[in-house]
């Protein structure tokens, strides 16, 4: 097999695609990741990382890089409008050490991601404007009229994928989520939380997660399907009877330039294939989820690591897309279902919500966890 008949070229340079490229670097598999952007973007958000997500990271060899950033996430707390706990959730005692949840800053994670990646495996401002995937090989087209050829296609370019929309059609459309169609997230100095605390009233849920003494991730949106105005003042009508310290982060992100606040659509992709002959999607491109249990990341580097052992081990690619999905559906499946039951537990009419969490609350977080304390 030649180096391009046996090359992966990847489409997005997120954090499915760098996962990818270091799963498939492990096994001596050649990578081309190719993204439109010019250059990897610097957000300047976090993403939280559950045990799964930490433990994905960690056979990727990034165990150590990985306990030098952020900050654990070491307890979850639920509260109501008021402030008051519903409940609590140990998360310490449930993932164990090595596999302790962290919140970290996403250009951190993704330059841990590139990290002694092969030069040249990153191509930027390199952006997909056609696919083709037989039985024998794929071949990508990129802007400018350059073709790349080799013996699979990897969609790792998120919601909007260019590959999905090439290789499945349009049909495979995302669509809103059930619990909000839209967000806030932001950076803000941390008021003094110590917790992944979630505050949640009638019309919203307000999140703030340490990234270190400094610094608070944040992360706001609408409950029981309400709209979430792009105007930054719908921040300040939905939360501004909430207690501190979710006043004194509104009082910052609200001020000044609001450089870190960022509105964007909650979407969901459901589709019944993730494959087509030598086309395979990962991540959000397959499967984006509303981030009720913080999965997308953790998720889509299981999906690298699992495609990147079939590769590895299949002398025959042509129904490697099949059989990853056939490994990583239940799984993803299993996310999905729990994210839908607490999006409608978060429905409720917000006084049977507040007296049923303390119960329902726990037991929600152990079913939906407790299957993803095993490697994916």
């Amino acid at each position: 097999m030649s180096v391009v008949d046996g090359r992966v070229i990847v489409a997005g340079g997120g954090i499915a695609g760098l996962a990818a490229a270091r799963a498939l670097h492990q096994r001596d598999i050649p990578a081309l990741v190719v993204d439109r952007l010019a250059s990897q973007p610097d957000a300047g958000l976090a993403i939280n990382l559950p045990g799964n997500a930490v433990r994905a990271l960690g056979a990727l060899g990034l165990a150590d890089g990985i306990a030098a950033l952020g900050t654990p996430t070491r307890r979850r707390e639920y509260r109501n409008a008021k402030g008051k706990l519903l409940f609590a959730m140990d998360e310490d005692a449930f993932w164990g050490e090595e596999a302790r949840p962290r919140c970290v800053r996403r250009a951190d994670l993704l330059a841990l991601l590139a990290r002694d990646l092969p030069a040249g495996t990153v191509r930027w401002n390199s952006a997909v404007t056609a696919v083709r995937a037989t039985a024998e090989r794929a071949e990508v087209s990129l802007a400018g009229g350059t073709i790349e050829q080799g013996a699979l296609v990897v969609g790792a370019d998120g919601v909007r994928s260019v590959v999905r929309d090439a290789v499945l059609g349009e049909g495979a459309a995302p669509r809103a989520a059930l619990l909000s169609a839209a967000s806030w997230r932001f950076m803000a100095p941390n008021p003094g939380v110590e917790y992944w605390t979630a505050w949640s009233g009638a019309e919203g849920t307000f999140l703030l997660i340490p990234v270190d003494n400094d610094e608070v991730y944040g992360y706001a949106s609408a409950t029981r399907g309400g709209p979430v105005a792009p105007d930054p003042a719908w921040l300040s009508t939905t939360f501004g009877r909430f207690p501190d310290p979710v006043l004194r982060v509104l009082a910052t992100v609200l001020d000044g330039e609001r450089a870190n606040l960022y509105h964007s659509p909650i979407e969901e992709v459901r589709i019944p294939s993730w494959s087509r002959g030598r086309a395979v999607l990962i991540g959000d491109a397959a499967h984006a989820t509303a981030p009720v249990w913080a999965q997308g990341a953790a998720l889509a580097v299981e999906d690298a690591l699992a495609l990147a052992e079939l590769l590895a081990t299949r002398d025959d690619w042509s129904e490697v897309g099949a059989e990853y999905e056939r490994i990583r559906r239940p799984r993803v499946t299993h996310v999905q279902e729990m994210t839908d039951r607490l999006s409608r537990t978060a429905g409720l009419p917000i006084w049977i919500r507040d007296r049923i969490l303390p119960f329902v609350g726990p037991r929600t977080y152990r079913e939906t966890y407790g299957p993803l304390l095993t490697p994916g």
